[in-house]
């Protein structure tokens, strides 16, 4: 399998599982279990959509350095920078802020101590889930796209 089919492959099955993970799993949690089940639920599938996010990330950024060093000795490029290595920054930095330095504000905020509310970091993190599938879906229609 060659590096450019790889980082396709990669791009598009993260992007249909955070797409699922948020659009349909989550929701439907929330549909048909209690609230407080429900929450824990789904904090266990965002826990481990973090963790699997942390991992295609380094696997994706070794990739794209791959694909862009073999550019650049080709000449078809002059930077090791791309798009692609671009989004995949994007969506590792939605990750680390969206879940890893929110939850734990999350966590202050539901026993009363934190500085916002339950509520608004929820929707900020919410943002960063949202934004973070904005990404993924961009990369793997770039990485879909023909050469």
């Amino acid at each position: 399998m060659t590096l450019l089919r790889l980082r396709g492959w990669l791009a598009g099955l993260w992007a249909g599982a955070v797409l699922c993970i948020g659009a349909l799993a989550a929701p439907s949690l929330f549909a048909v279990l209690e609230r407080a089940q429900a929450g824990l639920a789904a904090g266990r599938m965002f826990k481990l959509e973090a963790a699997l996010s942390l991992a295609l990330a380094v696997v994706l950024l070794l990739v794209e350095r791959r694909v862009a060093a073999r550019r650049v000795e080709s000449g078809a490029a002059r930077s090791l920078v791309s798009a692609e290595l671009l989004l995949v920054l994007g969506v590792l930095f939605c990750t680390v802020a969206g879940y890893y330095a929110l939850i734990p504000l999350m966590e202050e905020a539901r026993a009363g101590t934190g500085r916002w509310t339950f509520m608004q970091l929820h929707g900020v993190s919410s943002a960063f889930f949202g934004v973070k599938a904005l990404l993924l879906a961009a990369l793997a229609w770039r990485c879909a796209a023909p050469r």
